[in-house]
């Protein structure tokens, strides 16, 4: 038996009951931190999903946006709550795999950005869990980076089911039993900026689409668009994780820009499928 369960929030309109709008009080919320410079180096596509309206927010109105969204947020968690609850009390605990997944990640004001469509780690970074009864791993985080496409050979490999041969993704099995075993494989996003037609070439005004293309390792993410013609991004995650600071140009670390760039151009010329946030 295979049971999906969606839930709608934290979607816009952050709508929840107010006794979770209490438990996040306006002066216990911060603010995303924006350096008034954050621009300089980076391309103006990373910035295209900025809408105007957005842009000229109050502090006031971010604080209520961000309070607004931590409550759908935990209303949704208590509705999740429910469902778990309910496996208990079924006894079906021991014997069901879980997974809990979001379609893509959310922009709070980082980057001067609100919701989705950007190759920052807040957009394209999602939230994944799996509970596999008696797994080793249960209970642990791990560091690895994977790609929701690893979800169908995962659950295939798991349930003793034969997984197509022409996946794009792996099983996630051995993380599962071990969350810090040996794992090479980067995870890929893109966005379009500009909505494609039918030839994925042109937006219904004639004009041009531009495709960004991302790829997250451990420690790197390296972004491209229009395949680099619109300029390119490089972030180190060990020592930068909000990406502040676009490394692409540092002569240091051009060895490192060549490496990212094969991962990234391999990926999206063996992949039939990509991840949008």
């Amino acid at each position: 038996v295979f049971l999906a369960v969606g839930f709608y929030r934290p979607h816009t309109p952050y709508v929840a009951p107010k006794k979770y709008f209490n438990m996040y009080p306006l002066d216990k919320v911060p603010l995303a931190k924006v350096p008034e410079n954050h621009k300089e180096g980076v391309p103006a596509p990373a910035f295209g999903s900025m809408k105007k309206e957005q842009e000229m927010l109050t502090d006031q109105l971010r604080l209520e946006a961000r309070q607004a969204y931590h409550a759908s947020t935990t209303f949704m968690d208590a509705q999740v709550g429910r469902v778990l609850d309910a496996l208990e009390r079924l006894n079906l605990a021991d014997r069901t795999i879980v997974v809990f997944q979001s379609d893509h990640g959310y922009h709070l004001g980082e980057h001067g950005l609100w919701q989705k469509m950007s190759l920052w780690e807040e957009s394209a970074r999602v939230p994944l869990i799996i509970y596999v009864p008696n797994a080793t791993g249960n209970g642990h985080a791990s560091p690895r980076t994977v790609e929701l496409i690893d979800l169908h050979p995962t659950l295939a490999d798991l349930a003793g089911i034969p997984a197509p041969e022409k996946l794009d993704g792996k099983s996630l099995r051995p993380l599962l039993d071990n969350p810090t075993a040996e794992w090479t494989k980067p995870a890929y996003t893109q966005v379009t900026r500009g909505t494609p037609t039918a030839t994925g070439e042109t937006t219904k005004k004639g004009q041009r689409v531009v495709w960004g293309r991302t790829v997250r390792t451990e420690r790197w993410r390296y972004t491209e668009w229009d395949g680099g013609k619109a300029g390119a991004q490089l972030y180190d995650h060990e020592n930068d994780p909000q990406e502040a600071t676009n490394l692409e140009s540092d002569p240091k670390l051009a060895a490192t820009v060549v490496e990212m760039r094969r991962l990234l151009h391999a990926g999206f010329d063996t992949k039939t499928t990509a991840t949008e946030p």
